[in-house]
């Protein structure tokens, strides 16, 4: 969810959610489209990374309880008045804008269909008990919550966990975050946010699965199975919303709730697929995005929500309002009054108005003006009333608070949350094998504003975690080596501020030079650097890529000491490493991992897990490389023509670490690249396999990457496209065989030139490897259908 409008605002929710959240504690002791699906084996044994297009690997319902569930709502109907109706439609801010109507009477009124941003199971029951028990309908609310990586227990951000590469793993952390929130009473997660970005300076970036929509929409579908179990209603799940459609990433500049201008076919090929696979997940709601798209805000955009999201995709669930984005259709200068704002939001498909009340304030006057019809409030109406019956909140509104405070205190989540820290680091760069360092060594410096910092490791949207419970970094290394001598020195202080402090950045100096004396008495240093948690997210859009405050002046002075250093970035975005992946020998991913993150992150420096995650973005050498993304297309002079030099004149046009790049404490090869057939028909089939082998002396993980490029066609496309992908653990000398499928779906696109989605009979080139660099390579031919 969106809304936040200013920093005042934001820190004014930041409060209300841990008010919420410290009262849990004191009562209780909390389809793909074409070209987005793969199978992928291990060997014989076959897997679905995604679903083909066309299939419902998480039904919407109970297929047998459907008639049931739409007579049950058609009945609620029936007898509700049109003011209740709207109400419904309404969803409203906890205790926010109070005005002389208090929130148990709007209840009573029927005037409220959700609740959000409430997390308190007692405040949630006595809530559902004023619903079911003083309103006339008796019909129960909705509660929502930002649940994006985590309830109680957070996990590492959304980035972070696209980096894993294993969507098992992104399905697991959402299984414990819907857990979670449902003992809490929350049943309604406003996630996954699926917005492709290819502009790090977009301070969202944090909160998706990065730039590539092949790996978005296998983070799309995992999520989605995470939140809702094998159907809406599976008990211990509640409803995903999939947020924000869309395009919202592609904002000019990076700015947030900056306009879109993309193109029908970077839509359909780009941003498109995360969404459409949420929806072929079965996905209960979807989000509309703040922004104008191509000049008409995605909002108010029947585009959008009608002729994609509704009839093309066929999507059953209904639609929210990101926060105030009804009224704002007016701040847009869409639509010339909130009346108006009202009507065209309904119009194009908006259910549920969060947070603005334009609804409830306009949409009796336009039914009583005809300009709005009877019918249609109801089929807006229905779909709410429907997930509330599937969820079966009309059986079992209430909250149980004593079920609330073991599972919000469940210690294997806390384990779920280190596991997923482990698997979503990635290693940068590790010269001379200096990581993983021993565990006999005497003495380590940890250095950094963010190496002690419990606002850092949490990341963006973690209002309902406890941030006493976050494990700090330099407490994660001490827990590790107790005997070992650890001093901490904060070198410099960051924060977020529009124009730095004079005063406070020249007392920074001071601080480095302290930093400077402890790193001089230990034998090796951990440098951890990076953003708070607020540097990073809703609203949190960056300029440049350079490290906040003095922490550039910090790692130079600190490397000038001549002692080993490592160092860790705990971040949500990529930085400006160009200074730093020259002279600094270790360099580690952290992202913000969470809870766990200090723990987990000594468990990879000292060995006891090995690095196995790969960027889910191309990382730039500066600035003004962006946008880059590997899915470029060929031009004037490609890259890997014999005068090619560089874009640009003062620097590589190569990205400093390619897609889906990151090392190992091991090594592996990929090797016998074999394709079943070189030739095939245009709707046939061919398999792909290639053998890896850990050929190190430690057990780790690698993933096995495949790629594409379809040599011509009626249009230009990339020079490669990720079609496959497999996560793949290994023991010294072990090998495996990793095979994927290419077929109709992978090799389909949406053409411009023939507005629809084509298969064309062209050469492709596949490769499969490591990274988006990845050399071992084939090539075959599709062939158009034989005439009968």
């Amino acid at each position: 969810m969106t809304f936040v409008r200013s920093f005042a605002l934001r820190t004014f929710y930041f409060s209300i959610a841990l008010v919420g959240f410290w009262a849990v504690c004191v009562s209780a002791i909390a389809v793909a489209a074409p070209g987005q699906s793969a199978n992928l084996t291990e060997q014989a044994a076959p897997q679905s990374a995604i679903p083909s297009a066309g299939t419902k690997s998480i039904p919407n319902r109970v297929p047998e309880q459907e008639d049931e569930v739409r007579q049950r709502a058609d009945s609620l109907l029936s007898r509700m008045t049109l003011h209740e109706k709207i109400g419904q439609l309404t969803q409203i801010f906890y205790q926010y804008f109070p005005d002389t109507t208090s929130v148990d009477d709007r209840i009573r009124k029927g005037e409220v269909g959700s609740y959000l941003f409430v997390t308190d199971p007692s405040i949630i029951d006595h809530l559902q008990h004023v619903a079911v028990e003083e309103s006339r309908m008796h019909i129960p609310l909705l509660i929502g919550f930002d649940v994006i990586h985590g309830f109680r227990t957070i996990f590492p951000i959304p980035l972070a966990m696209a980096a894993s590469w294993d969507p098992s793993l992104v399905e697991k952390a959402q299984a414990v975050a819907a857990k979670e929130a449902s003992a809490a009473g929350v049943k309604w997660a406003f996630a996954p946010m699926v917005d492709i970005a290819r502009d790090p300076r977009w301070g969202r970036i944090a909160e998706g699965a990065g730039e590539d929509p092949f790996l978005g929409a296998a983070m799309a579908n995992a999520q989605v199975k995470g939140f809702q179990g094998a159907y809406i209603g599976s008990p211990e799940h509640i409803v995903a919303c999939v947020k924000h459609f869309a395009a919202y990433g592609a904002a000019d500049g990076g700015r947030d709730y900056d306009s879109s201008y993309v193109s029908d076919d970077q839509l359909r090929n780009v941003y498109f697929p995360p969404f459409h696979a949420a929806v072929e997940a079965g996905v209960g709601s979807v989000m509309s995005a703040y922004m104008d798209l191509n000049d008409v805000p995605a909002s108010g955009n029947a585009f959008l929500l009608q002729d994609v999201l509704r009839r093309e995709w066929a999507f059953k669930g209904f639609v929210v309002s990101d926060a105030f984005a009804v009224q704002d259709l007016q701040t847009h200068g869409f639509a010339h009054s909130p009346q108006d704002a009202a009507l065209r939001a309904f119009n194009a498909g908006v259910n549920m108005d969060m947070g603005s009340k334009t609804y409830l304030a306009n949409l009796e006057t336009l039914v009583q003006q005809g300009k709005v019809t009877s019918t249609a409030i109801d089929d807006a109406v229905r779909p709410l009333l429907e997930m509330k019956i599937r969820l079966g909140l009309f059986e079992n509104p209430y909250v149980d608070t004593a079920h609330a405070a073991k599972v919000l205190n469940a210690p294997e989540d806390r384990e779920a949350a280190r596991e997923a820290a482990v698997k979503s680091a990635v290693l940068l760069r590790n010269q001379g094998d200096l990581l993983p360092l021993k565990k006999n060594i005497s003495s380590i410096a940890v250095i950094g504003p963010l190496g002690d910092a419990q606002r850092g490791l949490q990341g963006t949207w973690s209002f309902g975690g406890d941030p006493s419970e976050v494990v700090t970094i330099l407490h994660g290394i001490r827990n590790k080596l107790p005997g070992a001598r650890v001093e901490f020195a904060e070198g410099t202080k960051i924060k977020r501020e529009y124009q730095p402090d004079e005063d406070w950045l020249q007392q920074a100096d001071e601080e480095i030079k302290k930093a400077t004396d402890v790193a001089q008495r230990a034998d090796v240093t951990v440098l951890v650097l990076g953003e708070l948690d607020d540097m990073s997210g809703e609203n949190a859009s960056q300029s440049s890529l350079e490290f906040p405050g003095k922490q550039e002046q910090l790692m130079r002075a600190v490397v000038d000491t001549g002692k080993p250093v490592v160092l860790a970035l705990v971040n949500g975005r990529p930085l400006n490493l160009s200074w730093a992946s020259k002279h600094i020998s270790a360099i580690l991913e952290a992202w913000h991992p969470g809870d766990q993150g200090g723990n987990a992150v000594a468990d990879l420096l000292f060995g006891d897990a090995n690095p196995g995650g790969k960027l889910p973005f191309t990382w730039p050498r500066s600035g003004g490389q962006i946008p880059i993304y590997y899915a470029h297309n060929l031009t004037h002079l490609p890259e890997g023509s014999k005068d090619f030099v560089s874009r640009y004149w003062d620097i590589p046009s190569s990205p400093l670490y390619p897609f889906g790049y990151g090392l190992s404490y091991t090594h592996f090869t990929i090797s016998n690249l074999i394709l079943n057939a070189t030739e095939v028909s245009v709707g046939e089939s061919l398999r792909v396999s290639a053998d890896v082998e850990d050929t190190g002396a430690r057990p780790g993980d690698v993933v096995v990457q495949l790629y594409i490029h379809q040599r011509a066609g009626s249009a230009s496309r990339p020079v490669r496209e990720l079609k496959g992908f497999k996560r793949v653990s290994l023991l010294p000398g072990e090998r495996k065989t990793i095979s994927f499928t290419l077929g109709k779906d992978e090799l389909s696109y949406w053409s411009p030139v023939e507005k629809k989605w084509v298969e064309e009979p062209e050469d492709f080139d596949v490769w499969m490897g490591e990274d988006s660099s990845a050399q071992l390579h084939s090539e075959f031919h599709v062939k158009a259908p034989m005439r009968k």
